[in-house]
């Protein structure tokens, strides 16, 4: 049966959760068959059927590999809290207004090269309605920022940019409040946009963001009895659910000589469910890094004892890493279906590629060599591997 009618069959259907597994685990929301139409769709799955069935009667063997998968994400307490584990599932934030109408975010958790500070920028602009330059932030001090669980578990944009989210519309309508006083206008007329108090219905300027924070800072004897609160602070822990699920598929195209066993991978695609995706140049970069880390131990990774037990190949002269030259071209998808744990709706993402890749390199190595009816299962799946199980070494 081809590979992609036995997932068809199998995969949870997408109008089936919430769904419990018999092992336990309760998922929220999933998109396994959507997933799987749009990366056939993308990758053209029947037409590489035909080129391969062409290229095999030249002596080429390309084969095609999917792996459904799914990455556990936004962890809640009762993934380590109810272990007496003191690793803390919330996440603060802390989001105030300058005198000048600047605005400061204050996060625990910090950044590690995902994007985290460019998401928690992008989430308080787009909630105070200011633009991202005005945003600055102050991330991992833990002497400073509220109290959080860090950066861990793909949980930074879904637990950490939800506080965020709720801190900064919290400051969002402290200062409409206070516009609103000032203006003499009701809070509900009035938006802000790009920095500026506005007149919700026509979008005339009502006050700027920086006289605002003027009259709160240093003239507050002008607003009678009213107490302007402009630094405001709010916490976000998943409560519904052990964990948020992402999910999708990952595809591989590769290609093996059999006459040397070397494998050469030509093409990755990943379709990928992480909710709200709230940065796609972020997300789609960090699946394409998760690919390459799966391809790692997947072709290349493996470390190497003598009989005394001594690490033979303990530096990176000797252990090898894929590099710009092994890795091909990965082209990216989405189907997004948000978390309703949360206003943003966003799951995780960061290991989402790892997950799959090595799965789909291992079925496109046994599909390749399927007209030889020789599996391997063992990774890495190295030359000498290959060429044993065809009886050539």
């Amino acid at each position: 049966m081809d590979p992609v009618e036995i997932r068809r069959r199998n995969l949870i259907p997408d109008d089936a959760f919430p769904h419990k597994t018999l092992s336990g685990p309760l998922f929220e929301a999933m998109s396994h068959h959507r997933c799987l139409d749009e990366i056939t769709r993308m990758m053209d799955y029947e037409g590489l059927r035909k080129d391969q069935a062409m290229l095999r009667d030249r002596g080429v063997y390309r084969g095609i590999g999917l792996a459904s998968m799914i990455e556990i994400t936004n962890p809640s307490a009762m993934f380590y809290g109810v272990g007496g584990v003191r690793v803390s599932a919330q996440d603060g934030c802390t989001v105030k207004m300058e005198p000048g109408g600047g605005i400061v975010v204050l996060h625990g958790c910090g950044e590690q090269g995902q994007g985290t500070e460019t998401i928690y920028a992008q989430i308080a602009a787009d909630a105070l309605g200011v633009p991202m330059d005005n945003v600055r932030l102050v991330t991992g001090d833990t002497e400073v920022t509220p109290y959080g669980g860090g950066t861990w578990a793909s949980r930074g944009a879904g637990v950490g940019g939800e506080a965020t989210w709720r801190a900064a519309r919290a400051l969002r309508e402290n200062i409409l409040a206070l516009a609103a006083l000032i203006t003499q206008n009701q809070a509900g007329e009035l938006d802000i946009v790009d920095g500026v108090v506005v007149d919700q219905a026509s979008g005339e300027e009502r006050i700027t963001l920086s006289e605002c924070g003027r009259i709160a800072y240093f003239r507050p004897d002008t607003l009678d009895n009213f107490q302007p609160e402009l630094v405001v602070t709010r916490h976000f822990v998943p409560k519904q659910y052990p964990f948020c699920f992402t999910n999708g598929v990952v595809a591989c195209h590769l290609e093996v000589d059999v006459d040397t066993g070397l494998i050469r991978p030509l093409k990755f695609w990943c379709v990928e469910d992480c909710g709200t995706v709230l940065n796609p140049q972020l997300v789609d970069e960090q699946i394409r890094g998760g690919i390459a880390h799966g391809l790692g131990p997947t072709l290349f990774e493996q470390c190497l004892y003598d009989e005394r037990g001594q690490l033979l190949n303990g530096s990176l002269v000797d252990y090898l890493l894929p590099t710009t030259g092994e890795m091909p071209d990965v082209e990216i998808g989405h189907v997004a279906t948000p978390t309703r744990e949360s206003e943003i709706g966003a799951k995780g993402a960061g290991e989402a590629g790892t997950a799959g890749a090595p799965g789909a390199i291992m079925n496109a190595l046994n599909d390749a060599l399927a007209p030889f009816a020789v599996e391997l299962t063992d990774m890495p799946f190295t030359p000498e591997k290959v060429l044993r199980a065809l009886g050539k070494a």
